[in-house]
């Protein structure tokens, strides 16, 4: 894949998805924090299961961190699956059906059945801010998605006649107790439109891979402040330790 970066970056008006938006709106229940002790054995993918019998792969509705595991305030709920293809491309930035700039970067294909992907989406509804999990079962190795992310570190997406310019860079990878996993970490804006009529999300996100199991948080916002990085280290820890449990 070939990044251009030489063309010049174009914002049309008009709002953003609807998607992220409804993300704000869909907890329903308090929830509180429940430490984990660091599960070092990532063996744990898959179930026990007697010599004669074969390994029990396990869903990523099994994998995916449960909402009363959120911390304080965020609120969560585990996501339908019907509603999981809608969210899960919105953390991308980049809808559906886009025409992106340089051409070649979409994101990678992707099967949001719940046989390949679960999520669970805490609100906080005070600081319109949300923490997701999203577990996806036969991922792709995670430095195809780290090439594709530094070849494609700004993309100009237009869809329904709306343009967002999507800007990602990546930061150190995180360091998680869990043997053999590979992380990155990366931050996301999101702008489109411009003057009063403009949006900007804000994204921060924690990945590791455990086998072909990836585990993605991701902060979201729709302002420029900084994001609740410890409550999205605690719940990345959190998230990669569920999964990766016996």
């Amino acid at each position: 894949m070939t990044r251009r970066d030489t063309r010049p970056r174009h914002r049309a008006s008009a709002g953003r998805s609807a998607v992220a938006a409804a993300c704000l709106v869909l907890a329903s229940a308090c929830s509180q924090t429940v430490s984990g002790d660091p599960r070092p054995e990532p063996a744990a993918l898959t179930a026990t299961a007697p010599a004669s019998a074969p390994a029990i792969v396990r869903a990523p509705g099994d994998l995916v961190l449960p909402p009363e595991r959120f911390p304080e305030p965020y609120v969560a709920v585990v996501l339908p699956p019907e509603a999981v293809a809608q969210a899960a491309p919105d953390l991308t930035g980049i809808q559906p059906g886009s025409k992106v700039d340089p051409g070649g970067c979409l994101p990678p294909a992707q099967d949001y059945g719940p046989e390949s992907t679960a999520m669970v989406i805490g609100t906080d509804n005070a600081g319109r801010a949300t923490i997701s999990v999203e577990v996806t079962r036969s991922a792709p190795d995670l430095g195809e998605y780290r090439t594709y992310l530094t070849e494609c570190s700004q993309v100009d997406a237009t869809v329904r006649g709306i343009t967002s310019t999507v800007s990602t860079v990546l930061g150190d990878d995180p360091a998680i107790a869990v043997d053999g996993a590979e992380t990155l970490a990366l931050t996301r804006t999101v702008d489109s439109g411009r003057g009063s009529g403009g949006m900007t999300q804000s994204m921060a996100a924690r990945i590791a891979q455990i086998e072909d199991v990836r585990v993605t948080v991701t902060y979201l916002s729709f302002d420029a402040a900084p994001p609740d990085a410890d409550n999205l280290d605690l719940v990345f820890r959190e998230a990669v330790d569920f999964a990766a449990r016996p």
